[in-house]
């Protein structure tokens, strides 16, 4: 399926912000509850984040590995019921608070219990059989193993190469017990007629099983520090652009060798997903390259990325499955030529559409068939805290778009959720903060801020709370 050809929609929510008992959203019942709610609604897909694990920003955009599992998805009611915890391990794992991630706790306590766990199952050779399937995943466990046997340190300064047994076991046990519970959430989802769209960042972080083992695919010096970085330009986010540190691909070398690397990410991630989201897309067309030591990222450049190999590589790796190219950011008529050329739905973001006069592709007259239309996305404010943020000419002229003339401006809300729903866009998604119609406060990520991010939860009275006749209805007048 190169483009959308039927009318959908969906929710973006990742898996962390899930209702549980155990400190962050996981595999457990909550993820089929979550499933029944979308279904009782009409709606057709369910938008997660990357899965892997996170960086020491709780980030799931620079991870320890692409090819990782993250082990506080685990439910820790499930390795229970299997004895692989006991009663008492299981409650010291209840949460001290619902509404937002613990990850300082996590971080302290999560790894130990699932060691515990590890050295009590009686399947060690399946374990072991499934993780030596994938090189990448075999990678990940090791690195991981050996970072903690030299303390933690970056592995350009490793002194030990000899992992501790049970330590190499347990990160082999979690993508494994990773891999089970996802499994069957996702062919409940699909039973339901629930389809799962994944993400998979462009960049991996320095620190990764992912460079440490594949060296040559990077741009690194002799010292196998990065030659020049990622980030991106001055944009709406930042006046100064956004400097990610990630290093840059080597992609003479990726075209060499087929792009074996991205082949294996994108095949995993089609094991995981029935369609995946392309993160920052237009890096495919022209990366911005930082140098190692500038200060900010508008020192960097633009570099010519490896444009339509990758995307008939990508193409041929999905077989029609749904690929999503985010093309946000500084679009120019290269990238669209790009986007056009891979048939792959582009990305319309209704709070972009107004941040000027001029006739923004952000908005809903302008949007085609084949795009995804948002609300927001994990790195916006909420709609509702988008609208009160505005200043007043600004948010005159908005509501003024949407037909609405009632001076209550508080009640606009639905009005422009129906506005989108009967847009021409073949696929809508809303971020779960704007079903609940939550303000800024619940906002999940703001861009260039390192703390602070990434831990907003829900709870299941508040799921409950949300008006399920009413997006069946949505979703019904407008064929969804």
């Amino acid at each position: 399926m190169a483009g959308l050809t039927e009318r959908k929609s969906g929710v973006l929510m990742h898996i962390s912000s899930l209702y549980s008992d155990f400190s962050i959203g996981n595999f457990g019942k909550n993820a089929f509850e979550f499933i029944d709610f979308l279904k009782d609604c009409g709606f057709s897909y369910w938008q997660v984040l990357p899965f892997c694990m996170t960086d020491e920003c709780n980030s799931p955009y620079k991870s320890y590995s692409s090819f990782s599992g993250n082990p506080y998805f685990i439910d820790p009611q499930s390795l229970f019921e299997n004895k692989l915890l006991t009663k008492e391990e299981l409650e010291s794992l209840k949460q001290k608070s619902p509404y937002s991630c613990e990850f300082e706790r996590l971080k302290k306590e999560r790894l130990a219990v699932l060691l515990k766990a590890s050295q009590r199952v009686e399947n060690k050779e399946e374990i072991e059989r499934f993780v030596a399937k994938n090189k990448y995943l075999e990678q990940c466990c090791l690195f991981m193993a050996l970072l903690s046997a030299n303390n933690n340190k970056s592995w350009t300064k490793w002194t030990i190469d000899t992992p501790d047994d049970d330590i190499l076991f347990m990160w082999k046990f979690i993508q494994f017990e990773f891999s089970r519970e996802w499994k069957a959430i996702k062919e409940y989802a699909n039973k339901n007629g629930i389809e799962i769209i994944g993400d998979i960042p462009i960049y991996v972080s320095f620190e990764s099983a992912d460079v440490w083992g594949n060296r040559e695919q990077f741009l690194l010096d002799d010292d196998y520090s990065p030659s020049s970085v990622a980030g991106v330009p001055p944009d709406y986010f930042s006046k100064d652009g956004q400097l990610w540190g990630n290093p840059l691909y080597n992609w003479e070398v990726m075209e060499k060798d087929g792009f074996s690397f991205w082949k294996a990410r994108l095949k995993m991630m089609f094991n995981l997903f029935d369609g995946i989201r392309i993160d920052h897309f237009r890096g495919i067309e022209s990366f911005w390259s930082v140098p190692k030591d500038a200060k900010t990222a508008a020192e960097g450049k633009w570099v010519k990325g490896p444009g339509k190999k990758f995307v008939d590589m990508a193409k041929r790796v999905a077989k029609g499955k749904l690929l999503i190219a985010e093309d946000l950011g500084d679009i120019t008529p290269e990238v669209h030529s790009l986007v056009q050329y891979s048939g792959f739905p582009g990305m319309r973001v209704l709070q972009f559409g107004f941040l000027s006069d001029n006739d923004s592709i952000h908005r809903p007259h302008n949007f085609p068939a084949n795009c995804i239309a948002y609300t927001g996305t994990h790195d916006n404010n909420t709609l509702l805290g988008y609208v009160w943020e505005q200043d007043k000419d600004m948010r005159d002229k908005m509501l003024e778009y949407f037909g609405y003339t009632d001076k209550n401006w508080d009640n606009c809300y639905d009005h422009i959720i129906r506005f989108l729903f009967a847009s021409h866009a073949n696929t809508v998604i809303l971020p779960i903060q704007d079903l609940l119609k939550f303000g800024a406060d619940t906002r999940l990520n703001i861009p260039g801020k390192a703390d602070g991010n990434w831990s907003y939860r829900i709870t299941k009275e508040q799921l409950n709370k949300i008006d399920k006749a009413h997006y069946k209805r949505l979703n019904a007048l407008y064929n969804r």
